[in-house]
C-alpha cells in the first residue's frame, strides 16, 4: 500500500454507533414526556379542561414510570455512552423519588383547602396557587383573576420536569451529566417556590432567595468540575476514582475539586452551613411545594453524594471523611437547637429537616455497603412522614389561609382529635420514637457509622435526637394539653386528595416502624454500585 492509500485511510473518518438504552432510561423518559405532554395542553386545551387532564397525566405518568422502574429490577448497566448509571441505588432511590412524588401531585391538586371561593365558582377552588403568577401582588390583575375563579395548572408540567430532573441525578454517572441534572430539577422549584396564593411577597422573596444562593451553589459545582476535570482529564467518576487511585502531582486539584463539588451537592440537601435558605424557602413556599421539595429534593440530593463520594472517591476516603464529619455534626447541632426557638411551625418543620440531613449524612459517613442501605432506607421512610407532616399543615386555616403560628395551634388535639393523633405520629416519627419508621432509620444509620468506626459522631447523633424530641413532645403537649386561644384557627375537613397524602404517610410511617424488615432486605439487595 502507498503512502497515499494510508493517508487516504486515516483521512477517513471513523464509524462511530452511538446506541441510545430507551428501556434503561424509561423512567426518565415517560416522566418527560408527560411533561411535554402537559406543556402542550396548558397550550392548547380549553381552560376548564386542563386541571383534570393535568392530574390524570400527573399521576399516571409517575405510576407509568414506577412500573418501569420495577420492571428493571435487578439490572446493573451503564446507558448513554457511560453517562448514565442503572444499578441497584439507582433503582431504589428512582422508585423512592417517585412514590413519594405522587402523594406530592395529589397535595398540589387539592382545590378544596377551605379558602373562601367565588359564590359563583365555588368548584372551582384555587388551592393554594396565585391564579396569575405574572401579575403584581395585589394589583388588578390579580384581583380580576381571582373573581374569576382562574386556577394554576401549569405547576403541574413544572412539577414532572422537576421529577424528572430528580430521576437523572442519582443516576448521572458522569459529572456534566449530574449538573445538567441538578440545573433540571432546580429550575422548575424556583418557579414554583413563587406561586404561593396566600403572602405573595414573602412567596417571591423566598423564590428569590433559593435562585439566587442556588445559583452561587451551581457556580461551585461547576468550579469543583473544572479542578477535577484538569486532575483526571476525564469527568467521569470512574476515571476520577482511577486517577486518584493512581495519583498525581496535583493533588491540591483533587482536594479542591472535591470540596467545591461538596459544597453544590450539600447546598441541595440543605447542610450545615449551606442551609440558610432551608427555612425562609420553606416557610415562603406553597406547602405543597415545600412538602415535595422536603422529601423529593432531599432523596435526590442524597443519591448524588453518595454517587459522588463512593464511585469517584471510595480511595480518598480518609480525606473527605474529616470533611462529612464536621459537616454532620454542624448541621445536627445547628438543626436541632435552632428548632428549640422556633415559633412558625413550617420553619420549625425546616429546621427539624436541616437536622435530619446531619442524621442521613451519618450513614454516608460510614462508606460502607451498610451505610448505604441505611441511608437508602432512612431516605425513604423520611419522605412520607413529612409528606404526611406537611400534609397537615394546610388543613390548619384561618379567614387568611393556613395558620403556622404555633400558639395558635394550641387545643387543636382536643378540637380535632384524629387529626391531632396524625401529627402526633408524624413528629414521634421525627423524634425517633419505637414503633415508628423514623427509629428505624435512626437505628440503621447510627449502627452503620457506629461500624464504620464513627462512634463519636453516633454519640452527637443520640445527644441531637434527645435534643429534637423535645421540639416535637413540645408540640403535643401543645395541641393535647393546653388550652385552645381566642382566635384559634379551624380545622378543615379534608377533601379525597389530601386524606388520601396524610393516610399514606400514617400507614408507611407505621408499616416501616412495627416490619421495617421488607424495606431494609430491598435497600441491602440494592446496596452496590457500579465502579
Amino acid at each position: 500500500m502507498s503512502s497515499f492509500d494510508g493517508l487516504a485511510v486515516l483521512a477517513e473518518p471513523a464509524s462511530h454507533s452511538t446506541s441510545v438504552e430507551y428501556s434503561l432510561l424509561s423512567p426518565m423518559l415517560i416522566v418527560f414526556g408527560v411533561a411535554v405532554v402537559g406543556v402542550l395542553v396548558e397550550a392548547f386545551a380549553p381552560r376548564s379542561v386542563r386541571y383534570p387532564v393535568q392530574l390524570v397525566l400527573g399521576i399516571g405518568g409517575l405510576a407509568a414510570a414506577f412500573v418501569a422502574v420495577v420492571a428493571l429490577a435487578g439490572t446493573r448497566s451503564l446507558a448513554m455512552a457511560g453517562s448514565v448509571a442503572v444499578d441497584g441505588p439507582t433503582l431504589f432511590l428512582q422508585g423512592t423519588i417517585l412514590l413519594v412524588a405522587i402523594p406530592a401531585v395529589l397535595l398540589i391538586a387539592e382545590r378544596g383547602s377551605g379558602d373562601t371561593v367565588p359564590a359563583e365558582n365555588h368548584e372551582d377552588a384555587l388551592g393554594s396557587f396565585t391564579p396569575q403568577a405574572s401579575s403584581v401582588p395585589g394589583s388588578v390583575a390579580e384581583q380580576e383573576a381571582t373573581k374569576a375563579g382562574v386556577a394554576q395548572t401549569e405547576v403541574f408540567p413544572l412539577t414532572l420536569f422537576a421529577v424528572g430532573g430528580m430521576l437523572l441525578f442519582p443516576a448521572s454517572n458522569d459529572l456534566l451529566t449530574m449538573f445538567v441534572a441538578l440545573e433540571v430539577f432546580s429550575l422548575p422549584l424556583y418557579l414554583l417556590c413563587g406561586l404561593a396564593r396566600r403572602r405573595r411577597l414573602l412567596s417571591q422573596e423566598a423564590a428569590m432567595k433559593y435562585f439566587l444562593l442556588g445559583a452561587f451553589s451551581s457556580a461551585f459545582f461547576v468550579f469543583g468540575i473544572a479542578l477535577l476535570y484538569g486532575y483526571a482529564g476525564t469527568v467521569t467518576l470512574a476515571g476520577i476514582a482511577d486517577a486518584a487511585r493512581i495519583g498525581t502531582e496535583n493533588d491540591s486539584f483533587l482536594w479542591l475539586g472535591t470540596a467545591l463539588l461538596a459544597v453544590g451537592l450539600l447546598f441541595k440537601v440543605g447542610a450545615v452551613p449551606f442551609h440558610s435558605w432551608i427555612p425562609d424557602v420553606y416557610q415562603g413556599a406553597p406547602t405543597p411545594i415545600t412538602s415535595f421539595m422536603a422529601t423529593a429534593t432531599k432523596i435526590a440530593g442524597f443519591g448524588a453524594i453518595l454517587r459522588v463520594f463512593y464511585v469517584a472517591l471510595p480511595n480518598e476516603y480518609v480525606n473527605w471523611r474529616p470533611l462529612m464529619w464536621g459537616v454532620a455534626i454542624a448541621t445536627m447541632v445547628v438543626g436541632s437547637v435552632v428548632a428549640l426557638t422556633q415559633t412558625d411551625m413550617k420553619r420549625m418543620l425546616a429546621y427539624s429537616a436541616i437536622a435530619h440531613t446531619g442524621f442521613i449524612l451519618t450513614g454516608v459517613v460510614a462508606d460502607s455497603d451498610a451505610g448505604l442501605s441505611s441511608t437508602m432506607f432512612y431516605l425513604l421512610a423520611y419522605g412520607f412522614s413529612t409528606l404526611g407532616a406537611f400534609a397537615v399543615v394546610t388543613l390548619v386555616r384561618d379567614s387568611d389561609g393556613e395558620v403556622a403560628t404555633l400558639n395558635r395551634w394550641a387545643g387543636l388535639g382536643r378540637r380535632s382529635p384524629l387529626i391531632g393523633i396524625v401529627f402526633a405520629l408524624f413528629l414521634l416519627a421525627f423524634a425517633g420514637i419505637p414503633l415508628t419508621s423514623g427509629f428505624i432509620g435512626k437505628f440503621a444509620v447510627f449502627q452503620a457509622a457506629a461500624e464504620g468506626g464513627a462512634a463519636p459522631l453516633v454519640i452527637v447523633g443520640v445527644l441531637c435526637s434527645a435534643i429534637a424530641a423535645y421540639f416535637y413532645v413540645r408540640v403535643i403537649v401543645l395541641m393535647f394539653f393546653t388550652d385552645p386561644v381566642d382566635d384559634a384557627p379551624s380545622v378543615v375537613v379534608p377533601s379525597a386528595l389530601t386524606s388520601s397524602v396524610i393516610g399514606l404517610g400514617a400507614g408507611v410511617t407505621l408499616i416501616l416502624g412495627v416490619l421495617p424488615q421488607p424495606a431494609l432486605d430491598l435497600a441491602e439487595r440494592a446496596a452496590e454500585f457500579i465502579r
